[in-house]
């Protein structure tokens, strides 16, 4: 139920209700302790409140509602650091992908966790480059709602305006700015009390980060750490039960404050602590969650106590009756090392939590914290550029040509020793942010200026782009043999990110030396980099010759998918060979598992229709918000069922319309030829259409945009006359207005939109396979 509160008065109005669990039932659940699901799940079967016991204290009643001792603070996660020019105003319409959630015994603590919590690059309610913002643009930020807004007022408390004056231009309550000045009362204090132990423990008290006392302090943060030690300025962990400690509670479920009294008792058992991956963003799903709860299954099967870490209350992994111990808390350096010291885990597992668990190996390693599995050095060969580089050579495994540039003109040299156009995007990165296919010098100094700041410690990757077919591996390894469940096949061409691309498995135009050559590499880098436990593998093909573009040392998006196609449950696996067993004491064979009978398909699903601006035009940068999969006995019935599935779907007849780049007009006429010939009437803008004409086929003139007669594609997609849009726009991929119009205009209406033909392609073997020829065969 949603309710309104009139801020002057004591009256409320309920604005919505949904009959159902929600987004805010998760939260709530995670928040209280209180399992929402499985308590309604058990009055649907006809039991009721005052009969279920509550299986937080499980003494107490269900009918007990829950009682907290603590603040919980939500902060959604948004997508903008990918698309930097969507529309981040916000409204009624949904635009985060994640949220995080952090607990304190203060709103002021649990919404600076919450913060840090984030992975946005900020360890404090503050961005530091808003202090360039001028005082006009920053009231304007204050009043306009966005993704940022938080920060924008904090900035606002700083220069020293008036809460009060805030509150009228924001409609907020004065009882949370307040919050936020008294966090800035703290920062002043600081300043002028370096080294006061008692200023200290106040502010972590209020949630300060070490990484936020040491510039305040002008120290580094091992040093504010060291003197946090000396002064026993040391957090504790409090259980969440749902009773603030009415009643006797044995919930592993843990956050934790600057207090007095630790509740959480280290097990006579030994532990393993596995990482999460924080906040559901583009790039990094709830595939992560499905091999962190079922590494979880793993560690509990061979004898450890399993400890979970994360901050996102949307997943199974923070459910407390997954794990031994769950800590709800932020996946910094500190708040680990801190769970770390307390646990005295026999090692930590860092390949199931995405690149959030990836980048705290070297800092954890540094600390004396063992990393199990893949060691640190050798995830760093796979990382960094110039060691990946050397150990392709060392393997003699081939790749595609590429040098790292660290400024513009380091990045010009080595594209015009390439040649273009040339694939750019920074090291150490998810989800192909801020990549980009760059046709000429123009564009790549434009990049390197506006995409990047690059750096000798942030170097930008510059590699030939080989147009080809592409195709990944999640292999498995012991480090002596290397189990490879499968060969995932995508659909579309090098050049899309693979998180947006349709994979096919088994492999369906993989020729069988290409497939024997993919294995070989694949055993090959899996031994040569020391892996213990899993690793992705990303190939292009092309006449034949296999390149690898990427190697991920860690579980990746595909897992959930191979493990359900293949029945090789890969996370349990990786973890007992991390855990010391051999591929050969589980059962499995070294090399390439049998295929399987079936054909199966993974799709992605896009949420352009909620954010606004975001181009469709697909490309080496991540774009989908989710998968599905179809399986059956055929291609063209499993990739039915995808489409269907993300909500993908054609008629078998009506208008396609084709708005082609030159250099794919070619292969786009095969297309209109195969559209026409099950029944479809091919519309096409005018270098498009003439093309087709010439090579006969029949095709009706369309106009890009903005015509007088109403003759233009979004007048067609607004009267319901267009069933599909073709538009390519090239490698030089710089797609004019006109095109992301077009683009935008089949979103907001629900038209079927393709830029890749190879999609186009894939959805045709669907289409012709349950419908008649009109031409004899």
């Amino acid at each position: 139920v949603q309710l309104a509160l009139d801020p002057h008065s004591f009256n409320y109005y309920v604005i919505e209700v949904n009959p159902r669990v929600s987004r805010s039932s998760a939260l709530a659940s995670k928040a209280t302790g209180y399992p929402i699901a499985k308590l309604a799940a058990k009055i649907a079967i006809g039991l009721t409140l005052d009969e279920v016991i509550n299986p937080v204290t499980g003494t107490t009643y269900a009918m007990f509602e829950p009682a907290l001792d603590y603040v919980v603070a939500k902060i959604p996660r948004f997508p903008f650091d990918k698309f930097e020019h969507g529309e981040r105003h916000l409204g009624t319409q949904m635009k985060a992908t994640g949220e995080v959630m952090a607990i304190g015994r203060n709103i002021e603590e649990s919404l600076l966790k919450a913060c840090r919590s984030l992975e946005i690059g900020v360890d404090h309610n503050e961005m530091p480059e808003l202090n360039q913002v001028a005082d006009d643009d920053l009231l304007e930020k204050v009043v306009k709602a966005q993704d940022d807004r938080l920060f924008y007022i904090s900035e606002a408390i700083r220069r020293g305006y008036d809460i009060e004056e805030i509150a009228k231009l924001t409609k907020i309550d004065l009882f949370f700015l307040d919050k936020l000045l008294h966090i800035h009362e703290l920062e002043q204090e600081l300043i002028t009390h370096v080294g006061d132990a008692n200023l200290l423990r106040q502010a972590k008290q209020n949630g300060f980060a070490d990484t936020k006392l040491a510039r305040l302090w002008e120290m580094t943060a091992e040093e504010v750490r060291q003197f946090r030690k000396e002064e026993q300025i040391l957090p504790v962990y409090k259980m969440v039960d749902t009773c603030a400690a009415e009643f006797e509670s044995s919930t592993p479920y843990f956050y934790s404050t600057y207090a007095f009294e630790n509740e959480s008792i280290k097990s006579e058992k030994e532990s393993v602590l596995v990482l999460g991956s924080g906040p559901i963003r583009i790039g990094q799903g709830v595939e992560f969650d499905y091999a962190t709860v079922h590494s979880v299954k793993a560690i509990q099967a061979a004898g450890y106590e399993a400890i979970i870490m994360n901050s996102n209350p949307e997943t199974v992994s923070t459910d407390f009756s997954v794990s031994d111990k769950l800590y709800f808390e932020p996946l910094t350096f500190e708040d680990v090392m801190n769970v770390i010291e307390l646990e005295q885990p026999k090692g930590v597992i860092v390949q199931f939590g995405g690149q959030t668990a990836i980048n705290l190996a070297e800092p954890l390693s540094k600390a004396g914290v063992k990393i199990l599995g893949t060691q640190v050095a050798d995830l760093d060969r796979a990382e960094d550029r110039d060691l990946f580089e050397q150990a392709l050579k060392d393997l003699n495994i081939p790749q595609p040509p590429g040098q790292t540039a660290t400024n513009e003109e380091e990045a010009v040299a080595a594209a015009s020793k390439i040649g273009f156009p040339v694939l750019v995007r920074p090291s150490y990165v998810l989800g192909g942010r801020a990549m980009e296919i760059v046709e000429n010098e123009a564009d790549l100094r434009s990049y390197m200026r506006t995409a990047v700041k690059a750096s000798p410690d942030h170097p930008v990757l510059v590699d030939s782009y080989i147009v080809g077919k592409e195709c990944e591996v999640d292999a498995i390894s012991d480090g002596h043999q290397v189990l490879i469940p499968g060969i995932m096949e995508h659909i579309e061409r090098a050049g899309v990110h693979s998180g947006d691309s349709m994979a096919v498995y088994p492999p369906q135009t993989l020729s069988a030396q290409v497939q024997r050559t993919i294995a070989d590499y694949t055993k090959k880098l899996a031994i040569g980099l020391h892996c213990i436990g899993m690793m992705n593998i990303q190939f292009v093909i092309k006449d034949e010759k296999v390149y690898v573009i990427e190697v991920n040392p860690r579980a990746s998006r595909t897992v959930p998918f191979l493990s359900k196609v293949t029945d090789i449950p890969m996370a349990q696996v990786v973890t007992r060979l991390i855990l010391g067993q051999t591929l050969a004491e589980l059962g499995y064979e070294d090399g390439l598992y049998p295929e399987s009978q079936n054909v199966h398909v993974k799709a992605p699903v896009f949420s352009f229709t909620k954010l606004a601006k975001v181009d469709s035009l697909l490309g080496p940068e991540m774009k989908s918000t989710g998968e599905v999969m179809g399986t059956d006995v055929t291609l063209e019935k499993a990739l039915y069922k995808a489409f269907e599935a993300s909500y993908l779907h054609l008629p078998n007849f009506g208008n396609v319309v084709f708005t082609i780049a030159d250099e794919n007009k070619k292969e786009a006429l095969a297309l209109a030829k195969r559209f026409a010939a099950i029944g479809y009437s091919i519309l096409a803008t005018q270098g498009t259409a003439k093309f087709f004409e010439e090579n006969g086929v029949s095709t009706q003139l369309v106009e890009k945009i903005g015509t007088a007669d109403n003759n233009d594609i979004p007048a067609f997609v607004r009267k319901g006359k267009v069933q599909a849009i073709i538009n390519t726009v090239g490698t030089k991929r710089t797609a004019d207005k006109h095109g992301q119009a077009i683009r935008q205009s089949a979103i907001e209406h629900g038209v079927p939109l393709f830029t890749a033909l190879d999609t186009a392609d894939a959805i045709l073997k669907v289409l012709e396979s349950r419908s008649f020829m009109t031409e004899a065969i």
